[in-house]
C-alpha cells in the first residue's frame, strides 16, 4: 500500500475528519450539485478553447463549445444530467447561458489570444517520505525566462481574507510538487475567481513551501492516527450547513454507518485519498 493524498482530500480532512471518513472509507453518494457541474464545465471548455490557433481564441468560439463540452460531460456523467431539464430548450438555453456569462468574465480578466499555456489539466506526482502528493492543475505558464505560473480556475467568488488562506493552500500544495519535480519554486500563484471577477495572486517562496510540506507530513500523522483508532470526529462549523451527510453526524444527532471492514486500509489507500480525476480538484 502507498499513502497518497490530494489537495482536495487533505482540505477534507482539516475542514472535518469525519468527512474525509464519509467520502474516502464510507464512500458516501453525493448527488450532484450545480454549481460544481457548472464548474466543470467552464474548466473543460476553457481547457479545449487553447486547442484554438490563438487569433481563434474569441468569446463566440467559447460559447460554441459549451452545449458540445456539456454533452460530453454528461456523456461521461449521465447523473449530471438530472441538473437540468434537457427536453425544455428554455431550461437548457438558460443553464448554458449561466456558463457563458463566467466565461465572459474571464475574458475581461485574461486575453486568451496572448497567452500559450505549457500545459492545461496537467497531472502531477511526487513522494515526499514515503507519501505521495498528487493532483491536476487547470494551466501551467512559462514564460520564455523560464518563469512558471500556477493558474487555477475558481467559478465561485474570491473568498474574504478570512479564508484566503485556505484558498491558497492548494496552490501552494500544487507549487510544492511542482518544486519537488522540477527543482524551481513557481514565480506566481495565479488563482481567478469569475463568480466576481477578480485574480488572486501569491508569489510563494522557499520558505512558504517548506511550511507547506510541514504541514502537509503533520496532516497525513493526523489522518494515520483517525484511521488506526477509528475516531473520525466531526468538526462542527458554518459549512455543516452545506454538507450532504449531516444528518449522519454526531454533531448534528445524527449515527454514522458502522467502519466498513478494511477501514484502516481504505483511509490510506491511494485510490481512495488520491486525485482520480482532474474534476476533484
Amino acid at each position: 500500500m502507498v499513502a497518497a493524498l490530494s489537495p482536495s482530500r487533505a482540505s477534507d480532512f482539516m475542514q472535518c475528519p469525519l468527512l474525509y471518513r464519509f467520502r474516502v472509507i464510507d464512500k458516501l453518494p453525493e448527488p450532484p450539485s450545480a454549481a460544481a457541474a457548472r464548474g466543470t464545465l467552464v474548466h473543460s471548455v476553457l481547457e479545449r478553447l487553447f486547442d484554438l490557433p490563438a487569433p481563434e481564441r474569441t468569446l463566440a468560439a467559447a460559447a460554441g463549445l459549451v452545449a458540445p463540452q456539456w454533452e460530453a460531460l454528461v456523456a461521461a456523467e449521465p447523473d449530471l444530467a438530472s441538473l437540468v431539464d434537457g427536453t425544455s430548450p428554455d431550461a437548457l438555453a438558460a443553464w448554458f447561458q449561466e456558463s457563458v456569462a463566467l466565461i465572459e468574465r474571464w475574458f475581461t480578466l485574461e486575453d486568451p489570444t496572448r497567452l500559450e499555456p505549457a500545459e492545461r489539466e496537467l497531472y502531477v506526482e511526487t513522494e515526499l517520505d514515503g507519501l505521495t502528493l498528487r493532483g491536476y492543475v487547470d494551466r501551467l505558464d512559462v514564460a520564455p525566462t523560464g518563469e512558471v505560473r500556477v493558474v487555477d480556475y475558481k467559478t465561485g467568488r474570491s473568498p474574504s481574507e478570512l479564508f484566503e488562506a485556505k484558498a491558497l493552500f492548494q496552490m501552494k500544495f500544487y507549487a510544492l510538487v511542482l518544486w519537488r519535480l522540477r527543482g524551481e519554486v513557481p514565480r506566481l500563484l495565479q488563482l481567478v475567481y469569475l463568480g466576481n471577477s477578480e485574480i488572486v495572486r501569491y508569489s510563494p517562496d522557499e520558505t512558504d513551501l517548506l511550511a507547506t510540506e510541514r504541514k502537509l507530513k503533520a496532516l497525513w500523522q493526523a489522518i494515520e492516527r483517525a484511521a488506526s483508532t477509528g475516531d473520525w470526529r466531526p468538526n462542527k462549523s458554518r459549512l455543516c450547513d452545506w454538507c450532504e451527510h449531516r444528518q449522519l453526524c454526531p454533531a448534528w444527532g445524527g449515527t454514522p454507518p458502522p467502519l466498513p471492514e478494511g477501514a484502516t486500509v481504505l483511509a490510506l489507500d491511494p485510490r481512495a485519498s488520491a486525485a482520480v480525476s482532474p474534476t476533484e480538484e
